[in-house]
Protein backbone atom coordinates (compact mmCIF):
# COMPACT_ATOMS: atom_id res chain seq x y z
CA UNK A 1 0.00 0.00 0.00
CA UNK A 2 1.45 3.66 -0.70
CA UNK A 3 1.56 6.51 1.37
CA UNK A 4 -0.72 8.68 1.30
CA UNK A 5 1.32 11.73 0.24
CA UNK A 6 3.19 8.61 -2.23
CA UNK A 7 2.64 10.45 -5.74
CA UNK A 8 1.77 7.30 -7.64
CA UNK A 9 -1.77 7.97 -9.70
CA UNK A 10 -1.44 9.08 -13.27
CA UNK A 11 -3.42 12.61 -14.50
CA UNK A 12 -6.08 9.99 -16.52
CA UNK A 13 -6.53 7.98 -13.47
CA UNK A 14 -6.99 10.79 -11.28
CA UNK A 15 -9.81 12.67 -13.97
CA UNK A 16 -11.73 9.17 -14.43
CA UNK A 17 -11.67 8.77 -10.66
CA UNK A 18 -12.88 12.15 -9.90
CA UNK A 19 -15.31 12.25 -12.46
CA UNK A 20 -13.69 15.24 -14.40
CA UNK A 21 -11.53 16.35 -17.47
CA UNK A 22 -7.61 15.83 -17.45
CA UNK A 23 -7.67 19.82 -18.43
CA UNK A 24 -9.50 20.29 -15.17
CA UNK A 25 -6.83 19.25 -13.46
CA UNK A 26 -4.23 21.11 -15.82
CA UNK A 27 -6.11 24.16 -14.68
CA UNK A 28 -6.21 23.84 -11.36
CA UNK A 29 -1.99 23.32 -11.21
CA UNK A 30 -1.49 26.70 -13.37
CA UNK A 31 -4.06 28.34 -10.49
CA UNK A 32 -1.18 27.06 -8.19
CA UNK A 33 -4.14 24.68 -6.40
CA UNK A 34 -2.21 21.63 -6.42
CA UNK A 35 0.93 21.03 -7.12
CA UNK A 36 1.66 17.34 -8.70
CA UNK A 37 5.11 15.78 -8.56
CA UNK A 38 6.81 15.21 -11.86
CA UNK A 39 8.50 11.84 -13.61
CA UNK A 40 11.88 11.86 -15.44
CA UNK A 41 9.58 12.08 -18.27
CA UNK A 42 7.80 15.15 -16.89
CA UNK A 43 4.71 12.95 -16.43
CA UNK A 44 2.19 14.28 -13.60
CA UNK A 45 1.64 12.18 -10.89
CA UNK A 46 -0.86 12.25 -7.70
CA UNK A 47 -0.84 11.18 -4.15
CA UNK A 48 -3.89 10.48 -2.16
CA UNK A 49 -3.48 13.98 -0.26
CA UNK A 50 -3.55 15.47 -3.74
CA UNK A 51 -6.75 13.65 -4.35
CA UNK A 52 -8.34 14.55 -1.41
CA UNK A 53 -7.26 18.31 -2.36
CA UNK A 54 -8.81 18.12 -5.69
CA UNK A 55 -12.45 16.78 -4.36
CA UNK A 56 -12.41 19.73 -1.97
CA UNK A 57 -11.32 21.85 -4.44
CA UNK A 58 -14.28 20.01 -6.14
CA UNK A 59 -16.71 20.36 -3.58
CA UNK A 60 -16.13 24.19 -3.07
CA UNK A 61 -16.33 25.02 -6.36
CA UNK A 62 -19.63 22.52 -7.61
CA UNK A 63 -21.38 22.46 -4.81
CA UNK A 64 -20.97 25.78 -2.95
CA UNK A 65 -20.17 28.39 -6.21
CA UNK A 66 -16.97 29.39 -5.41
CA UNK A 67 -14.51 30.42 -7.79
CA UNK A 68 -10.90 29.29 -8.09
CA UNK A 69 -9.88 32.53 -6.59
CA UNK A 70 -11.80 31.52 -3.64
CA UNK A 71 -11.08 28.49 -3.36
CA UNK A 72 -7.44 29.58 -3.50
CA UNK A 73 -8.19 31.60 -0.16
CA UNK A 74 -9.92 29.04 1.72
CA UNK A 75 -6.96 26.43 0.70
CA UNK A 76 -4.51 29.05 2.34
CA UNK A 77 -6.77 29.72 5.50
CA UNK A 78 -7.67 26.19 5.78
CA UNK A 79 -3.40 25.46 5.44
CA UNK A 80 -2.59 27.85 8.40
CA UNK A 81 -5.49 26.75 10.42
CA UNK A 82 -4.09 23.57 10.45
CA UNK A 83 -0.30 24.86 11.25
CA UNK A 84 -1.89 26.75 13.98
CA UNK A 85 -3.81 23.29 15.52
CA UNK A 86 -0.05 21.86 15.30
CA UNK A 87 1.48 24.55 17.28
CA UNK A 88 -1.16 24.80 19.68
CA UNK A 89 -0.89 20.77 20.31
CA UNK A 90 3.13 21.17 20.82
CA UNK A 91 2.45 23.76 23.38
CA UNK A 92 -0.18 21.88 25.39
CA UNK A 93 2.68 19.14 25.33
CA UNK A 94 4.83 21.26 26.27
CA UNK A 95 2.73 22.18 29.35
CA UNK A 96 1.46 19.24 30.44
CA UNK A 97 4.96 18.03 30.94
CA UNK A 98 5.62 21.30 33.26
CA UNK A 99 2.68 20.76 34.88
CA UNK A 100 3.75 16.85 35.57
CA UNK A 101 4.99 16.40 38.80
CA UNK A 102 7.05 13.37 37.69
CA UNK A 103 8.61 15.24 34.61
CA UNK A 104 12.30 16.93 35.24
CA UNK A 105 11.18 19.78 33.35
CA UNK A 106 10.24 22.42 36.04
CA UNK A 107 9.81 25.48 34.13
CA UNK A 108 8.80 26.10 30.54
CA UNK A 109 11.06 29.33 29.36
CA UNK A 110 10.61 30.32 25.64
CA UNK A 111 12.62 33.88 24.25
CA UNK A 112 12.21 35.03 21.23
CA UNK A 113 13.77 38.61 19.83
CA UNK A 114 12.08 41.07 17.19
CA UNK A 115 13.90 43.41 16.09
CA UNK A 116 12.12 46.39 13.83
CA UNK A 117 13.51 49.23 12.12
CA UNK A 118 12.33 52.11 11.40
CA UNK A 119 13.41 54.40 8.24
CA UNK A 120 12.47 58.09 8.44
CA UNK A 121 13.39 60.46 5.15
CA UNK A 122 13.58 63.63 4.96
Amino acid sequence: MHGYEEPVYLISVVAKVLNIHPQTLRQYEREGLVHPSRTDGKMRLYSQKDIDRITMILRLTRDLGVNLAGVDIILQFKEKVEELESKVGYLEDELDKVKNPNSNCRSLVKTKSVYEIILFGE
